[in-house]
C-alpha cells in the first residue's frame, strides 16, 4: 500500500475516499490503484526527481496520479485545463516532463502539443478515458497491467505549479512543497499543519468544487486525503445552486472558495438560500483573490462565522489566517502572520514600516526555506529583496497587533496627481450594488492627474447598460467613497476576464486604453 494511504485504507478500507462525477471509489480501491500508478511510473523507466505533467479536469485519476507521484520522490505539474497547446508544448518542455497525462476531453490540445518541437522531450503521452488518440497508451489499460502490491524505496514528491504571470509564458514555482526524496511522513506533517491552521478536520468531509490545477484547491484537498483521512467530494464545474445541495447531501466539513463564488451564493433566490442547511460545514476556507467586505459579511450572516480566510500564494504557501470571529472584531485583514514566518512591510526606499503604514508586503520564512521559479533567476531575484526576503507583488499595512490588512497589487495601484488609490477599495463598494454582478477598477491615461480611475463593471442578468445607470454607479461609488476615489467612468462588459481560480486579468481591460500613449503609468 501507498504509505501515506496505508493508515486509513486499514481503518475505512470499503469506506468511500473520492465522489466524483463517474461515482465513488473506495479507500481500498483508491490505494490499489495508485500503488498501480507508482508501478507504471516505474516501468516507463522515470526516476526520484523526474517531472510529469498532468492534465485532467476535477475526477478520482487526477488524484490517482498526484498521489503516485507523491510516493514516488516525482515532481508532478497539474496542468492548466483551458491552456491551448502552445502553452502546453512550451509547460512540458520547460519543465522537462518524462510523461503526459491527459483527459480525454484535452485530446486535441494535447495532441497538438506533441507535436510541438518544444515537447519533443516528453517521450510518454497517456489517455485518461475512452477516446483513442494516435501516439497515446490507454490509462486503464497501463494500470491493469500492473501489480497492486506496495512499491519499495517510497520517498516524498510534490507539485510544482506555474503561475499565471502578467506576462509572458507562466513560470514553475519551486519550494518547500515540491521537494523530491525525503520520508513521507512530512506530507503528513504538512496536512496535520494546515488542519490546525484552517480548522480542516481528522476524517472530514472535503468539497473540491474549484479547478485541481490551482494551488490552493489542490493543496487543501488532495492533502486533506492523504494525510488526515479526508473523503473528497469533487466537481468539475461550479454551479451556486447544486454547491448547496452538494454540502447537505455529503455532509461536507471544508470546502475552499473565492470570492467570486461567494458573490454568486448570495445572489441565489431568498427559496434556494432558505432551503439550505449548511450545519456540517466547520470551515470555508477563501483566498486567492481579494473579498470585499460587505461580500464577507453577507455570507457569515448567512453561513456563520465558519469563514477562515489565508493571504499567500504558490510562492509563499499560507502566510496569515485569520477565522470569523477575529474578522468580525477587524473587518478586512487576511490575519495574523503564522509561527512558521515573518510579515513585514516595506516602503520604497526598502526600509521597514511602523503599524499602520502602508507599503509592499514581504515575508521570510522561518525555517530558512524560500522558493525560485524554475529556469528564472531573473524573476526571482526580482520577486526577493534579500535573499530569503519576497514578496509576490502586494501592498498594505499592519495594525499595533500584527494583523495583515491588504490595500491591492502594486502592479494594480493607481497614482493620480500624486496620491495612491487601492481599485480593491472601490470595487468593494461597486459589487454591492444590486445591478453589478462583478467590478474591476484600473487606472486610464489622464493629461492632468497622470491617471484616473475607470470601472469595468459586469451586469446581473436583467439589468441593461445605459449612461443613466453609468451615472448611478459613479454617485453610488461617491456615497461610500472620498470623491477622488469615485470611478470618473463606466465600461460595461459581459463578462470580466477572470480565471475559475477567481484571479482577474486586468491587463485585458487596461492594456488598450495605454498601447498608444507611449507609457505605461
Amino acid at each position: 500500500m501507498a504509505e501515506l494511504v496505508r493508515k486509513t485504507a486499514e481503518r475505512k478500507g470499503d469506506e468511500t475516499a473520492i465522489i466524483d462525477e463517474a461515482g465513488e471509489m473506495s479507500w481500498s480501491h483508491f490505494n490499489s490503484r495508485v500503488n498501480r500508478v507508482i508501478h507504471l511510473l516505474r516501468s516507463l523507466g522515470v526516476q526520484p526527481g523526474d517531472t510529469i505533467a498532468v492534465m485532467s479536469g476535477n475526477r478520482r485519476e487526477l488524484f490517482e496520479v498526484g498521489a503516485a507521484a507523491i510516493h514516488s520522490s516525482l515532481i508532478f505539474v497539474p496542468v492548466n485545463w483551458h491552456w491551448v497547446s502552445r502553452e502546453l508544448a512550451y509547460v512540458l518542455g520547460d519543465s522537462d516532463a518524462k510523461v503526459l497525462f491527459v483527459e480525454d476531453q484535452f485530446a486535441d490540445t494535447a495532441f497538438a502539443a506533441c507535436r510541438d518541437p518544444q515537447a519533443e522531450g516528453c517521450p510518454h503521452r497517456i489517455i485518461i478515458g475512452a477516446k483513442e488518440v494516435p501516439g497515446f497508451a490507454n490509462y486503464e489499460q497501463l494500470i491493469g497491467e500492473q501489480e497492486s502490491s506496495e512499491p519499495e524505496g517510497q520517498a516524498t514528491g510534490g507539485p510544482m505549479f506555474y503561475t499565471s504571470g502578467t506576462t509572458g509564458f507562466p513560470k514553475g514555482v519551486r519550494g518547500a512543497i515540491n521537494q523530491t526524496g525525503n520520508d513521507v511522513g512530512i506530507i503528513e506533517l504538512i496536512a496535520l499543519g494546515a488542519g490546525a491552521a484552517l480548522h480542516i478536520l481528522q476524517d472530514g468531509v472535503t468539497l473540491l468544487d474549484g479547478p485541481g490545477y490551482h494551488s490552493a484547491q489542490l493543496a487543501l484537498s488532495l492533502y486533506p486525503l492523504l494525510g488526515l483521512g479526508s473523503t473528497c467530494v469533487m466537481r468539475q464545474h461550479f454551479d451556486a445552486a447544486s454547491m448547496l445541495s452538494l454540502v447537505d447531501r455529503h455532509h461536507v466539513t471544508n470546502v475552499h472558495l473565492v470570492p467570486t463564488q461567494f458573490g454568486r451564493l448570495l445572489k441565489l433566490s431568498d427559496e434556494q438560500k432558505r432551503s439550505f442547511d449548511g450545519s456540517s460545514l466547520v470551515s470555508v476556507i477563501h483566498g486567492a483573490a481579494p473579498c470585499p467586505v460587505q461580500v464577507k459579511q453577507a455570507m457569515i450572516e448567512w453561513w456563520g462565522p465558519v469563514l477562515s480566510e489565508y493571504y499567500g500564494g504558490t510562492e509563499s504557501g499560507f502566510l496569515t489566517v485569520i477565522h470569523g470571529p477575529q474578522w468580525l472584531e477587524r473587518p478586512g485583514s487576511v490575519g495574523k502572520s503564522l509561527g512558521s514566518c515573518e510579515v513585514t512591510i516595506v516602503d520604497d526606499e526598502g526600509e521597514s514600516c511602523e503599524p499602520g503604514h502602508v507599503g509592499q508586503i514581504y515575508w521570510r520564512n522561518l525555517s530558512g526555506s524560500d522558493f525560485s521559479y524554475h529556469k528564472a533567476q531573473g524573476k526571482t531575484d526580482a520577486a526577493h529583496l534579500t535573499p530569503g526576503i519576497a514578496t509576490l507583488g502586494d501592498v498594505g499595512h499592519l495594525d499595533d497587533e500584527g494583523f495583515l490588512f491588504l490595500s491591492d497589487r502594486k502592479i494594480d495601484m493607481i497614482v493620480s496627481g500624486g496620491v495612491n488609490i487601492y481599485p480593491a477599495e472601490i470595487e468593494g463598494v461597486l459589487v454591492t450594488h444590486p445591478a453589478v454582478a462583478d467590478a474591476a477598477v484600473f487606472g486610464v491615461p489622464d493629461e492632468d492627474k497622470g491617471e484616473q480611475v475607470k470601472a469595468a463593471v459586469e451586469l446581473v442578468k436583467g439589468f441593461t447598460a445605459s449612461s443613466q445607470l453609468a451615472d448611478e454607479l459613479i454617485a453610488y461609488a461617491r456615497g461610500s467613497l472620498a470623491g477622488y476615489k469615485a470611478p470618473k467612468s463606466i465600461d460595461f462588459e459581459g463578462h470580466l476576464p477572470r480565471s475559475e481560480t477567481g484571479k482577474l486579468f486586468k491587463r485585458y481591460l487596461r492594456d488598450p486604453y495605454w498601447d498608444d500613449v507611449g507609457r505605461a503609468i
